[in-house]
């Protein structure tokens, strides 16, 4: 239903999957492959047919307060050349990704999933959210954090599986058949598309 269906992307950010982003070899890949163009028909859909959107961004304090160091990864994010600062265009919302009044930017100083102590749980129990329809990147760690923590909490995750991306490129096909599809509900961006439109189209 979708009164009870959000959709999230995640890390689609400027610095992230934008022109000059941080990580250049994940920000090509979401683009050549689709993925980013799909996310931004999936949230303009959305807003037509009354889905609620979410946009959980990855960002940094300037002085590093708050933010994890206790995984290589979150380590390595302190050396690279784009940062990801609060305020800055970096964490803006991708384009051609539309962003609307109605959505809502969660944003997280720490962690590898937005639902880690950001609290958009709260957010989607506020929302009535009961199904929780996953995009953006990166397949390698952001996205199946995102999965097992919607799991966990009694959330059922739906994943378009050309609608996420990482790298390298066939890393994300792997990860969709040996650990999402364990999971989570699989699907296509032409199927949530049609599903979408289904209730809402005249005529």
């Amino acid at each position: 239903m979708p009164s009870e269906t959000v959709l999230l992307t995640v890390e689609c950010q400027r610095g992230v999957i934008g022109p000059d982003s941080a990580l250049p070899e994940l920000a090509a890949t979401a683009r050549a492959s689709g993925v980013l163009a799909r996310v931004a028909r999936l949230v303009a859909a959305a807003h037509t047919a009354d889905i609620q959107v979410v946009h959980a961004v990855a960002e940094r304090r300037p002085d590093g307060r708050g933010a994890g160091r206790n995984a290589p990864l979150l380590r390595a994010v302190e050396r690279l050349p784009v940062r990801q600062l609060a305020g800055t265009t970096a964490v803006r919302v991708a384009d051609p990704i539309p962003v609307t009044d109605a959505d809502l930017v969660v944003r997280r100083l720490h962690g590898l999933s937005p639902l880690a102590g950001t609290g958009l749980d709260a957010l989607l129990r506020n929302l009535g959210c009961r199904t929780l329809v996953v995009t953006g990147v990166s397949a390698n760690v952001a996205i199946p954090n995102t999965v097992f923590d919607a799991v966990n909490l009694g959330y059922t995750a739906v994943v378009p599986t050309d609608a996420i991306a990482g790298v390298p490129a066939d890393y994300t096909a792997a990860m969709i058949r040996h650990t999402l599809a364990l999971v989570a509900a699989l699907t296509t961006t032409e199927d949530l598309l049609r599903e979408w439109r289904g209730p809402h189209r005249k005529g």
